[in-house]
C-alpha cells in the first residue's frame, strides 16, 4: 500500500482514493480512521456544517460526556490524518458511478475526485417549526434531544411544543414530564386522541389546545424562566427550556444520485447491518440513514461501515493481484 499512501501528499484530484467519506461528523470520522489504518487511502470530505454545531455539549458519549461538539469534531478532524486520510473542506455537490465500478464526486469548489467506493455520513437537517423566535434561541433556550439536554433542564418549567412530527411530540411531553412535575405540552395543530389526552393528562402533563404564535424573551426571567411562548387565545407562558420535535431531512443527495434504494417504510435510504446500500461500493452510516442515532451510535455505525468495507476493498486487490492489474487498485504497485 506504500504507492497509495505516497499519492496523499500530491494532489487530492489526481489519485484514485480507496475511499472517500462524504460528511466529516461522528460517523464519517470514526470510518475514516478505521479506514486509514488499515492503510486504505482516505479522504473524508466535509463542508463543516454540523448539525449539532450550535450546541453548547453533548452527552450520552462514554469518556466524551459533556464535551462541545465542536471540541468533538476538530479533535476527530485529526484522527484520520495520523495514519493514511485527508480532510478536503468542502462540500460534495454530485455522483457518478463509474462502468468499471470507480465513483467520481463534484466538489462544491469545482474540484472532482475518483474512489473505489463511496461511504456517506452527512448526517442530517432540522426542519424547524415556523414560529417566530425560535430561531434565536436555537440551542440555548429551545432544545430536540431529550438525552442529550433533558438532564441539564431537569427540575426546571419545560414546555413541549407539538408540530408536524405528532408521533415523537407526544411521545417527548411524556418524556420531558420525567424531568419536571411542571411539563406542558402545547399540542399547537397535531391530533390528541381521547386515549391519549387521557393518557398524558393522568402522567402530570399539562395540555395546552391553543396554537403557538411567537417566541419571546420573559418577564419571569428574575424567576428562573427566561423564555416564553405566547399563544392564539392571548396566554403567556414562561418556562426555561422549550422543546420541539423537527422533521429530519437526510442529506442523502448524494446516496439518491447513486440510485440507492430507499426501505419502503421510512423512505430513508436502505442499508445492511454492515452500512452497505444497494449500490456497489456505496455506504451510509449516522443520520442520514438512522436520524435517532446518538453522537456514540453513529460513530459505531461509522465503524462497524468501514470494517465492512475493507472487506470489498480487500477483495477487488486479491482479484487484481491474480490478473496482474495493480494498478487500478487504489494505486497500489
Amino acid at each position: 500500500m506504500d504507492a497509495t499512501t505516497e499519492a496523499i501528499d500530491g494532489s487530492v484530484t489526481e489519485m484514485l482514493w480507496d475511499t472517500i467519506i462524504v460528511g466529516g461528523g461522528a460517523a464519517g470520522l470514526s470510518a475514516g480512521v478505521e479506514l486509514a489504518r488499515a492503510q486504505f487511502a482516505t479522504s473524508v470530505v466535509d463542508g463543516g456544517a454540523p448539525r449539532n454545531g450550535p450546541a453548547d455539549h453533548m452527552h450520552g458519549y462514554l469518556t466524551r460526556d459533556g464535551m462541545a461538539p465542536g471540541e468533538f469534531v476538530a479533535t476527530g478532524h485529526a484522527e484520520p490524518a495520523r495514519y493514511v486520510g485527508r480532510l478536503v473542506r468542502a462540500s460534495a455537490t454530485d455522483a457518478r458511478h463509474a462502468p468499471n465500478g470507480t465513483f467520481g464526486l463534484q466538489l462544491d469548489d469545482d474540484r472532482a475526485l475518483r474512489a473505489r467506493s463511496v461511504p456517506v455520513a452527512a448526517g442530517l437537517a432540522d426542519e424547524l417549526p415556523g414560529i417566530p423566535g425560535r430561531s434565536e434561541r436555537w440551542a440555548s433556550e429551545v432544545h430536540r434531544r431529550p438525552h442529550c439536554h433533558g438532564h441539564e433542564v431537569r427540575g426546571r418549567t419545560i414546555v413541549v411544543i407539538g408540530r408536524a412530527m405528532g408521533a415523537v411530540s407526544k411521545h417527548l411531553a411524556a418524556l420531558m414530564r420525567r424531568y419536571n412535575s411542571g411539563t406542558t405540552f402545547c399540542r399547537n395543530g397535531i391530533q390528541i386522541s381521547a386515549a391519549e389526552r387521557q393518557r398524558l393528562l393522568a402522567y402530570g402533563v399539562r395540555l395546552i389546545d391553543a396554537a403557538v404564535t411567537r417566541v419571546v424573551t420573559s418577564a419571569d426571567t428574575a424567576g428562573g424562566n427566561p423564555v416564553a411562548i405566547e399563544l392564539a387565545n392571548g396566554e403567556t407562558v414562561g418556562c426555561s427550556a422549550l422543546f420541539v420535535a423537527p422533521r429530519p431531512v437526510p442529506r442523502d443527495a448524494i446516496l439518491t444520485t447513486l440510485r440507492a434504494a430507499e426501505a419502503p417504510v421510512s423512505g430513508l435510504v436502505a442499508v445492511d447491518s454492515q452500512g452497505a446500500t444497494s449500490c456497489p461500493g456505496g455506504w451510509a452510516a449516522g443520520n442520514v440513514v438512522n436520524p435517532r442515532a446518538q453522537v456514540v451510535a453513529a460513530a459505531g455505525a461509522g465503524s462497524t461501515a468501514a470494517i465492512s468495507m475493507t472487506g470489498r476493498l480487500l477483495a477487488q486487490e486479491l482479484s487484481a493481484a491474480v490478473s496482474g492489474d495493480l494498478l487500478d487498485v487504489g494505486g497500489v504497485n
